[in-house]
């Protein structure tokens, strides 16, 4: 059964490849809100809690041995369920609207897109970590891996960050493969326009969704 958190907080995720421009437009959407007068909390993923953090380090580190592809998506999903149990699920039931940089939709692409684990038995993994909840809305910005690559400032990639640019690009098809299977909540936005036009189109989408539940 899907979670409804109707009448409470609003859940915002964003979602897209690496070097997409996803982190730069979380900040602004997280300080216009709280210029409005909205509470609202910020989380990451992997990590966001003390235990899903430490989860987080084992998955980013770079090491000489390679992880598992199994291993690698229990994990993410392991600090998902910790961090929805611990933060996402009181904060809406508070009325406080959660942004996250990053949430289920992130397994299905870069597990499911990227690795090549089932897509269907994901979706399964994820409702028994997020207990069945889902974000009200998910902004997804869309650019090319050969564009992301271009405009990423990373200096030190971490283990996936590094993987390369075809592992990247499936992660994008999956990803617009799941705008098309969840039009409700899924809004997808050109990576190619300015930071100015990106925010403006998430801000509209924001504020219609927070009316929408008010």
């Amino acid at each position: 059964m899907k979670m409804s958190t109707s009448n409470k907080g609003v859940f915002i995720s964003f979602e897209g490849i690496d070097g997409c421009g996803k982190s730069t437009q979380v900040q602004m959407l997280l300080k216009r809100l709280e210029e409005e007068g909205i509470e609202c909390e910020l989380v990451r993923e992997p990590g966001g809690s003390n235990i899903s953090e430490e989860i987080r380090n084992v998955l980013l580190k770079t090491r000489p041995e390679s992880m598992d592809s199994r291993t690698e998506a229990l994990l993410m999903t392991a600090s998902r369920a910790q961090l929805t149990k611990e933060k996402i699920i009181p904060a809406l039931e508070n009325g406080i609207c959660i942004i996250a940089d990053r949430y289920k939709d992130s397994t299905l692409a870069y597990q499911g897109g990227g690795r090549g684990i089932d897509v269907e038995y994901l979706i399964e993994l994820n409702e028994f970590a997020t207990y069945g909840l889902d974000p009200d809305l998910t902004i997804f910005i869309d650019i090319s891996a050969v564009d992301a690559k271009n405009r990423s400032n990373v200096s030190h990639p971490d283990r996936i960050e590094s993987i390369g640019l075809d592992f990247q690009e499936q992660v994008r098809e999956l990803y617009l493969a799941l705008a098309e299977r969840y039009p409700d909540r899924f809004v997808k936005i050109d990576g190619s326009n300015s930071i100015e036009v990106i925010h403006g189109t998430i801000w509209e989408k924001t504020i219609n969704c927070i009316n929408a539940k008010n």
